[in-house]
């Protein structure tokens, strides 16, 4: 598609484009979204030399969400050896953010990638690398955590993660449980003698990129369960493990998991956050912008440019371009959208961004489309000739 998607361009009287505000998601497989964005702020500087251009990294809670609040918050990048979804070890990466804020992806610890098709099984997989990941943070003085759970091999409730917190999980005998799938059926009581006296000053949000309960038809397990490896008997185990775990903390708590949004995600993860660690459960998209004080950012400007590899209808349910949309349509400012591929055209002409741009210039393999080079250069032509659209409205 060589033609850009487009709606009328907002018209506005003596048009000066004195500050633009360059917030794209990373291309995946090509460009980081620090890297997209000054891609694109060297085409706009070149249309729109006075202009004033910011770069904020940005994403959507899912994979590069700790690259992007690292690059925005001038974070530094530490590597920590935890345990994988099976108990094996791996080697993950958080960041620190100036302040002790720890941005922690729990798919670099509890990641369905990281175990091969024929090793998924969430009855045996485990958060317990996110919960090593988070007490490895705290003991290097963090106390603000931003969490994204996208990604997940995991059904445990978030037991394996509290585990790891000091959380002791025990049957009807008192007889300590690992923290998995497996187990869920059957913990009698929690006891929290052990957990870390810091997590009481710790303060977590959550970036959910779904809204799915813990139980339930449209619950973690159900849902999502199958596509981590689970067979229909093992659904039918993590379900009821889920509802018994849910009247537990019930009981314990009072704290109802069962039809929470976002209690769900990452196999309930979510919920154990919420239930446990007090947690603020946002979408993903929504968690980055308010870190990077993305409200501020946009004063004054004109314009703001965002990206993604891909736009299509599932743009508008959630992912970057759609945050920044919405917090770009608060104060009136159009909203550009530069991407490697175009689907769902006629749906994305009725929504409020003021144009979505393909970025590929001609017929070219996927492959060819997504080299470093290709993307980089294609990123700055397209935003050269989008600056020079608006600066003709300008005049």
């Amino acid at each position: 598609m060589n033609s850009p998607t487009t709606k009328s361009i907002k018209q506005r009287k003596k048009l000066m484009f004195k500050k633009i505000v360059i917030a794209t998601d990373s291309f995946k497989g090509s460009l980081s979204s620090m890297e997209a964005g000054n891609a694109i702020a060297c085409g706009v500087r070149k249309a729109l030399p006075e202009s004033e251009v910011i770069v904020v990294p940005v994403a959507d809670g899912g994979e590069g969400t700790t690259e992007a609040l690292c690059g925005a918050l001038s974070g530094e990048v530490l590597r920590v050896k935890v345990r994988g979804p099976l108990g094996e070890s791996v080697v993950t990466e958080y960041a620190i953010a100036e302040g002790g804020t720890a941005i922690i992806e729990m798919s670099q610890a509890s990641g369905l990638p990281l175990i091969s098709k024929e090793e998924r099984n969430p009855l045996l997989t485990s958060t317990f690398g996110t919960g090593e990941m988070i007490l490895d943070a705290i003991r290097r003085g963090c106390r603000k955590f931003l969490v994204g759970i996208g990604g997940s091999a995991t059904n445990d409730g978030g037991t394996g993660m509290l585990s790891a917190l000091g959380f002791r999980f025990l049957d009807k005998e008192g007889r300590p449980l690992e923290g998995c799938g497996a187990s869920l059926g059957k913990i009698a009581e929690i006891d929290c003698s052990g957990v870390a006296e810091e997590l009481a000053d710790c303060r977590f949000t959550v970036a959910c990129d779904v809204d799915t309960p813990f139980c339930g038809p449209e619950g973690a397990t159900r849902v999502f369960a199958p596509q981590k490896g689970a067979d229909p008997e093992a659904v039918e185990e993590l379900e009821n493990g889920m509802r018994s775990f849910a009247d537990l903390v019930e009981r314990s708590k009072g704290i109802s998991l069962h039809s929470m949004p976002g209690s769900g995600a990452a196999g309930g993860l979510g919920g154990a956050f919420s239930a446990f660690l007090g947690a603020e459960l946002k979408p993903g998209v929504d968690m980055v912008l308010d870190a990077v004080d993305f409200s501020k950012k946009i004063e004054g400007a004109s314009l703001v440019i965002t990206g993604e590899g891909k736009t299509d209808s599932q743009t508008l349910k959630g992912k970057t371009p759609a945050g920044v949309l919405a917090y770009a349509s608060r104060i009136d400012i159009p909203v550009v959208v530069l991407c490697g591929k175009v689907e769902d055209a006629a749906l994305l002409e009725e929504s409020d961004f003021a144009a979505v741009f393909p970025i590929v210039p001609g017929p070219c393999s996927l492959e060819e489309a997504m080299k470093e080079d290709k993307t980089r250069e294609n990123l700055r032509r397209t935003a050269f000739n989008v600056a020079g659209i608006f600066k003709n409205q300008s005049k």
